[in-house]
Order: C-alpha cells, then sequence, then structure tokens
C-alpha cells in the first residue's frame, strides 16, 4: 500500500473563472490563481488556500468557459426544493461540497457503516459516516439526520487531509482512531482494526477507480 496518496482528494468543482494546475497524477485543482515559492506551489481556492509541491504539478490549464446568468422568470412559481435521502446520492452530493472524490467518500462510508444510517457502533458512533455524538456537536451537525452526519463526515475528512498536507493514510487512520493516536505514533497507529480500516478503504477506492 502506498504511504501517500498525495492530492488525490483535491479535486476541482464547478467553478466560473481562473484555472487547473494539472498534476503529475492526473488530478486536476480549480484554482482563482496560483503562487510558486520554490519548491511549493500555492493554489487560492474558494475555499482556502492549497499548496503542493511544484514539481508536483504538471501544467495550468486557463479556464475557457463561464457560464451565462441564469434567467429567471418572474412570473413562473420557484420549483419546490427536492431533498436527497438516498445515502449513496447524499455522500456524492457532500463529495462535491467538500472538493473530495465522491468514491472516496464512499469508500469511507461503506467502510464505517456500509452506508447504513442505523449502523450504531457499539461505542455509540452513529449512522453511515459514524459520528461519536461529541464529534458530531463539535460539527454542529444531527448524527441522526443522514444528510447532517453525511455532511460534517465529510467535512472532517477534508480537514484531516488538509492536516496531514494530504496524506490518506494519516487521515483515515485519525477519522478512525482519533488525531492524538497518529500524533502518539508520528502516523498510522500499530492497532489492527485502524490498519485494516485504513487498508480497506484505499484498497476500495483504488478498485473503483481512484489513484
Amino acid at each position: 500500500m502506498s504511504r501517500k496518496l498525495l492530492f488525490a482528494i483535491f479535486v476541482a468543482l464547478p467553478a466560473f473563472a481562473g484555472e487547473y494546475a494539472v498534476l503529475s497524477t492526473g488530478f486536476r485543482i480549480h484554482a482563482e490563481r496560483h503562487e510558486v515559492d520554490g519548491s511549493n506551489t500555492r493554489l487560492f481556492t474558494k475555499e482556502g488556500m492549497i499548496e503542493v509541491p511544484s514539481n508536483s504539478v504538471a501544467e495550468f490549464e486557463a479556464e475557457e468557459y463561464t457560464a451565462p446568468p441564469a434567467i429567471v422568470d418572474p412570473i413562473a412559481p420557484a420549483p419546490a426544493a427536492i431533498r436527497a435521502t438516498d445515502p449513496r446520492t447524499l455522500i456524492r452530493e457532500a463529495a462535491v461540497r467538500n472538493s473530495l472524490p465522491p468514491a472516496f467518500v464512499a469508500s469511507v462510508a461503506k467502510a464505517e457503516s456500509a452506508m447504513k444510517q442505523s449502523a450504531v457502533s457499539p461505542k455509540g458512533a452513529i449512522g453511515v459516516m459514524q459520528l461519536m455524538p461529541a464529534t458530531a456537536r463539535a460539527l454542529d451537525a444531527d448524527p441522526h439526520d443522514a444528510g447532517q452526519n453525511i455532511d460534517a463526515g465529510t467535512r472532517l475528512l477534508r480537514e484531516l487531509l488538509a492536516k496531514y498536507d494530504g496524506d490518506v493514510v494519516k487521515a483515515l487512520a485519525a477519522y478512525n482512531a482519533g488525531p492524538g493516536a497518529v500524533a502518539r505514533y508520528n502516523g498510522l497507529p500499530p492497532y489492527r482494526e485502524t490498519q485494516m480500516y485504513v487498508n480497506k478503504v484505499i484498497q476500495d477506492y483504488q478498485k473503483n477507480g481512484g489513484q
């Protein structure tokens, strides 16, 4: 298993201006602009700043397409919002909102709960992405609501990936065993459950097209 799948999780959201940084892995990151600082390149996105090794950027592509403004009929009634309830749809939507590959978030959800909102772990973790009640409170989410549960779990994944500079192994280990365990062992903890969990997520993601 690769110790790092660097920046494979930072993919572009649909956007309307700027450029794309094309990484050597084939992934593209949408940015409003970039700055090169020696061995590192800073990509400024709508969500913040991502720093990647300069040698991991194959090229920059200017974004050519700008969507026209929507034409709103002031007479026609607004369509009623339809809220998705299917976990796979909720996972895909949360992944796009947080600039993560849907297949990656789906692999985490499968490992955590088999994508079942009814799943509750012996330790009390709730729902699809298995949020502990305290974690859910910290993320301002109701873990019993599938949409909030999945959105909060996906946000947590992105935060961990940013914390560990795109190191997927450390991020997954922290999601499973907590950042304290990762800090204590300076990487993947020697816990069989956590090691099996990390392997399971990465293997499933790679099987489904991840790099």
